[in-house]
């Protein structure tokens, strides 16, 4: 018997969607997600729940004090930053010894309102910065009065100055750089180098350097002298250079 094609066609149809509701449209002034378009009214439970929502972060937040706040307002502002109630609540850990906690200093950072990492942050950077600045200017005052003091035993400075060109003349050509360099930065070092110039001392020739190559603990002290890691000096760089070279030759 030959298929129904009227029947099939019915019962492979898909029904029709059916026509969805039409409610009351949301007001322009009312958000969708609080209207109920079915029953054409505001969902006040959604509101409520928005409502509580907005009071509990409101809660939460600080308000930035203005210029006619209080002192509890400023008080609370600042304790909710992480202002301790007290300077003495500070918790410094040293980056150097002799950049430890001062209390009038914490008094005063504490008045600013500075939480314990910004007062942190002031001790590092006065280990940091400050210290190598210091340590610097302490080496040039000291250099300062030891040429003064060079000056009085040479008789004036014009007398220093001719001592010293003949005084860098041989102990260039005459001494190795690094006892050169030594005896120079001292007072009793200069005098030293002076009566070794008039006795015309071989004692101490710059063949000498040579005689006895460096070791890599002399390198690693040389390389510690602040003329190396600090002012590069050209001809400390290269002694280190050269001896690590001597030391390490490369494979040919």
């Amino acid at each position: 018997m030959a298929d129904n094609l009227i029947e099939m066609t019915l019962d492979n149809a898909k029904p029709e969607p059916a026509e969805p509701k039409r409610g009351k449209p949301c007001p322009p002034e009312v958000p969708e997600k609080f209207w109920d378009e079915e029953k054409g009214e505001v969902r006040l439970d959604a509101l409520l729940k928005s409502y509580r929502e907005l009071e509990r972060k409101l809660s939460r937040m600080v308000s930035l004090p203005g210029d006619d706040s209080d002192e509890e307002e400023r008080r609370r502002f600042l304790r909710a930053l992480g202002v301790p109630e007290s300077p003495e609540e500070y918790h410094i850990e040293p980056r150097h010894p002799l950049v430890t906690a001062d209390p009038d200093v914490n008094r005063r950072l504490h008045e600013a309102g500075f939480t314990p990492a910004q007062v942190q942050l002031v001790y590092d950077l006065a280990a940091e910065r400050l210290l190598p600045l210091i340590a610097e200017a302490a080496q040039i005052f000291e250099a300062e009065r030891q040429i003064e003091r060079l000056k009085d035993h040479f008789g004036g400075e014009e007398r220093w100055q001719r001592a010293a060109k003949q005084l860098a003349a041989w102990g260039k050509a005459n001494l190795p750089e690094a006892v050169f360099d030594a005896l120079s930065s001292t007072y009793e070092g200069v005098l030293a180098m002076q009566k070794m110039m008039e006795k015309n001392e071989p004692g101490i020739l710059k063949d000498a350097e040579a005689a006895r190559a460096m070791n890599e603990d002399d390198l690693r002290a040389l390389m510690r002298d602040p003329r190396y890691w600090r002012r590069r000096d050209p001809a400390i760089v290269e002694r280190v250079t050269e001896g690590f070279r001597r030391l390490y030759p490369e494979e040919r």
